[in-house]
């Protein structure tokens, strides 16, 4: 091993100073939690054609790319890369922006467990993160990247950080107002940083804003609940009522992001048509962004303006008055992770007083129980659209559900839509697909799948091939990095470079229940620094050439592009990540690894608020007690 133990905790326990957590979503809703009619702009809002990207975006990104030159410069040019002058590539290229890489992020669902996860990679990618732009380090890649998709705990990930300011994860540890998470949010967040004393008050003022919602006429949902609920931990609001008023759309109006100072945050969801209780592969997949809420398939193939959700349309004309405050920032959140709608129900398995029972059970009591897991958006902004005769385009009220539902558990389906030329996604599976809450694989298997049916659901879209479950788990391709897709001149349309990062064991058993609703601060952050070995390989100790494949990822479509040889050292680099075709499809053994870099034991774990010590295993005092309370509730959602 190249680097001791001490100085993974050293690198774990560094952040970045002076970056404040404060909200840069607005709280812009007219009245609240409860939508309200306004006044229209001069030119009414309507539904648009998928068929290009928005004017929004397009004018975004002329802003963005030139944006990313700089940090792009600056972590290459860090990166070993032989003879090769990534700095002078990158300003040659620069002068047409299309040559230059263009990176995604995707963050997969799974709970705290995918959250903490993802953002040990998101630290590590951070170049506001102290010693994360020493020479090897990959501080610089977030700020390099055009897009950071999430969905449910991923989706929490992208949702703390895009609305409290574009923050880092080491301020949103130290912030107790935010990833408080000791207490479950069922019992809601501790009483010393907020006003209220309990948890009747707590659920008191959650159950408050929704009846406003529903006393207004908009249909509410076990998800409106949820999402209120999450807000608490991942909206930091200075008036300690969760952020009501704080909007997704917002995120738009803040100078950084219209400068294009930071990358696009993207939220994914999936459709569920009414009476159905299973939702497949070629579901409709809708994408929440800063501007808009639609999909790019051809069931919906329209975008509608996210600022008026709430509104009346009829194929794609607002026909009444205007209403904003619809999209909620934590209700979107709550959106993409619905699966944990299942929780509220079961109150007998918490120790919750039973006032606070009763006001759940009082929410339940008019909820159909095959609709506890969906999100109503109503009216439907595809009523009629397009004078549509498909079951989405004839309901009052369209059906969203937790993006992970249709398999597809990393958020890739923005991300390879051939008009945003995405060349490169780094892509955090922290899926619970094993018998003990590892990832295999299946989300990409999902995605590549999906992306066969030409004449249907895929829509143009390109996806690297990927080999079968079990292929992943012999070949011990989901427990390390892998690269998928590495020779673009193989595919017929724009294809990404996929950078797979799944969950594995470096220092901590990252492996915790997906249902598992408390962590202790220590525990937190003891995976969020295994998330960050997870993108550094244990700060390259586990291969002291992986920062240099980085750069080859980065640079290959690109180079490609502009026909540019890459320096050796990628040829090797590819030699070694890339996967080379091999299939071994047998029945793997129950997939059990062993942890990479070692533990010093619990009893070494050091409690902080700014970053985890290196080694402390996560003890998951309540998997069990979670596992079995909450299993009956994932089986009946995921159909397993």
């Amino acid at each position: 091993m190249k680097i001791s133990l001490v100085l993974l905790t050293s690198l774990a326990l560094a952040h970045a100073a002076s970056v404040d957590v404060f909200p840069r979503a607005l709280p812009n809703a007219p009245d609240g939690y409860t939508p309200a009619n306004t006044t229209c702009p001069a030119v009414k809002p309507k539904v648009r054609s998928a068929n290009t990207l928005s004017r929004n975006e397009t004018i975004w990104l002329k802003k963005r790319r030139k944006e990313t030159v700089d940090p792009m410069k600056e972590l290459l040019g860090r990166l070993d890369l032989g003879p090769f002058d990534a700095k002078s590539y990158i300003d040659k290229t620069a002068k047409n922006v299309t040559n230059l890489p263009n990176i995604g992020f995707a963050a997969s669902g799974g709970g705290y467990r995918a959250m903490l996860n993802g953002a040990g990679v998101i630290k590590a990618f951070d170049n506001r993160t102290a010693n994360a732009t020493s020479k090897g380090q990959l501080g610089g890649l977030l700020q390099s990247s055009t897009y950071v998709a999430g969905l449910s705990g991923g989706g929490w990930l992208v949702g703390s950080i895009f609305v409290n300011n574009f923050t880092t994860i080491s301020d949103l540890q130290k912030d107790k107002r935010v990833w408080d998470l000791q207490r479950s949010i069922l019992e809601g967040p501790n009483s010393k940083q907020f006003q209220f004393l309990s948890s009747v008050s707590y659920w008191e003022n959650i159950d408050k804003s929704v009846k406003g919602k529903k006393n207004a006429g908009f249909d509410v949902t076990l998800t409106d609940y949820w999402g209120r609920a999450l807000s608490y931990q991942l909206v930091n609001s200075s008036k300690d009522d969760g952020g009501p008023s704080y909007t997704w759309s917002s995120i738009a109006l803040g100078d950084e992001f219209k400068n294009g100072e930071m990358p696009m945050p993207l939220l994914v969801a999936d459709g569920r048509r009414p009476g159905e209780l299973l939702v497949g592969k070629n579901s409709t997949v809708y994408e929440f962004n800063p501007w808009e809420f639609g999909s790019w398939d051809p069931t919906i193939a329209g975008f509608a303006p996210l600022e008026f959700l709430g509104s009346k349309f009829d194929n794609g004309i607002m026909n009444d008055t205007c209403v904003r405050g619809f999209d909620n920032a934590g209700f979107l959140m709550g959106t993409s992770s619905s699966l944990f709608n299942q929780l509220l129900p079961r109150l007998n398995s918490t120790s919750m007083p039973d006032i606070v029972k009763q006001i759940l059970e009082d929410i339940l009591k008019d909820l159909s129980k095959d609709d506890q897991d969906i999100a109503a958006y109503a009216p439907n902004p595809f009523y009629n659209y397009r004078n549509s005769t498909a079951t989405y385009a004839t309901t009052n009220e369209l059906d969203l559900v937790d993006g992970g539902e249709d398999g597809q558990n990393i958020p890739l389906h923005p991300l390879i839509q051939p008009e945003r030329h995405v060349d490169v996604i780094f892509a955090v599976d922290s899926s619970a697909d094993t018998e003990h809450s590892w990832p295999n694989g299946t989300s990409l298997v999902q995605t590549y799948e999906r992306s066969l049916n030409k004449t249907g659901i895929a829509n143009g879209t390109v996806f690297p091939t990927v080999p079968d479950v079990n292929t992943f788990v012999n070949l011990g391709l989901n427990n390390r990095p892998t690269f998928f897709g590495c020779n673009g001149s193989n595919f017929t349309g724009p294809t990404p470079l996929v950078v797979y990062l799944p969950n594995a064991p470096y220092t901590a058993e990252s492996n915790t229940s997906t249902f598992q609703l408390s962590y202790e601060d220590s525990e937190r952050d003891n995976l969020i620094t295994n998330g960050l070995n997870v993108a550094t390989m244990g700060n390259s100790s586990l291969d002291s050439q992986w920062p240099s494949c980085v750069g080859c990822a980065i640079l290959q479509r690109s180079t490609t592009r502009t026909g540019t040889p890459l320096p050796d050292i990628c040829r090797r680099c590819f030699a070694k990540y890339c996967w080379n075709g091999t299939v071994d499809s047998h029945p793997p053994k129950p997939y059990q690894p062993s942890m990479k870099l070692g533990s010093a034991g619990s009893g070494n774990s050091v409690s902080t608020s700014s970053g985890g010590a290196a080694g402390a295993a996560s003890t998951g005092s309540d998997l069990a007690s979670s596992a079995t309370a909450f299993a009956g509730a994932a089986t009946s959602i995921l159909g397993g």
